[in-house]
């Protein structure tokens, strides 16, 4: 769940400033991962996409009132995948450029900074898939940062 008065806001509000070359691709690194379309390897005959043990997981925000909704949009764009802030933290109040300038301001508005603590949240054997969760391994899958030029400007 969000923390208090932090709302989410889907992961196409961060398009804009996070895609392209000179974004460092984060928004193209994002689309190409399984994490973007997390929504769709649950299955509806099974009531997957209506459990709350599989939404709070394979959806941004899940439980949180600005979160995912079941039956809700199904665009991974917006909250019906592991989005943006599924990692890093609702982002209503942060994503503005002028807040994402001051990495200081982001994160004191919300913006998280995710570490493996923030991977186990999922990726655990509460999951009825779980194998096993290498951390290093699986972060250099999804790893992104913003380049140096741009860090801090969204350009």
């Amino acid at each position: 769940a969000a923390p208090a008065g932090h709302a989410y806001v889907g992961s196409k509000a961060c398009k804009t400033c996070h895609m392209g070359e000179k974004n460092g691709k984060i928004w193209e690194t994002w689309l190409a991962s399984k994490h973007a379309n997390a929504i769709s390897v649950l299955d509806s005959a099974k009531g997957e996409r209506a459990d709350a043990k599989c939404l709070k997981c394979h959806t941004t925000g899940f439980g949180a009132e600005t979160g995912f909704k079941a039956g809700g949009d199904m665009a991974p764009e917006g909250l019906a995948s592991v989005g943006c802030e599924s990692c890093h933290g609702a982002g209503a109040d942060y994503k503005s450029l002028k807040v994402m300038k001051d990495k200081t301001a982001a994160l004191a508005v919300g913006l998280v900074v995710p570490n493996e603590e923030t991977c186990k949240k999922c990726h655990n054997a509460e999951s009825p898939t779980f194998k096993g969760f290498d951390f290093k391994e699986m972060y250099a899958k999804i790893e992104h940062h913003i380049p140096p030029k741009a860090e801090g400007t969204g350009q």
